[in-house]
């Protein structure tokens, strides 16, 4: 495949990653009480701080992975980060039989996203990215 093609698959990749990140995050500003409250009910210890820190991440992390800014980075944090709230949150072997198929699609779907990440801390964000331009001064 040719550089541009590569690079144009490559901010294609980043902006529908970043799609699950930004917005989450800011969702969480919006409605921290109500994200703390789930968080509590899940079992995660400091729910508020959990909260907070991962809303800081997907924000922070999501725009990085849009931008193509410290793009290898980034995606180690938030393939770490969603790792771990996938693990918590989308535990569909510990729920009642009604739910696991839902909590196993999540489940499933937020692995491959870490794969997603990975592929982008193995590659780089692409051509088209404040990494590369950084590069290039």
């Amino acid at each position: 495949m040719n550089n541009s093609m590569n690079n144009a698959l490559a901010l294609a990749g980043r902006i529908l990653i970043a799609w699950l990140f930004i917005p989450a995050g800011f969702g969480k500003i919006a409605g921290f009480s109500g994200s703390v409250g789930y968080a509590a009910a899940m079992g995660m210890p400091l729910p508020e701080i959990g909260v907070a820190v991962g809303l800081l991440i997907e924000l922070v992390g999501g725009i990085f992975l849009l931008i193509g800014l410290k793009t290898r980075s980034a995606a180690m944090v938030l393939a770490f980060f969603t790792l771990v709230a996938t693990l918590i949150f989308h535990a569909y072997w510990s729920v009642p039989a009604d739910q696991a198929m839902m909590q196993q699609l999540l489940f499933n779907k937020n692995i491959a996203v870490v794969g997603g990440l990975l592929a982008f801390a193995a590659w780089g964000a692409g051509g088209w990215s404040v990494d590369a331009n950084r590069r290039r001064i």
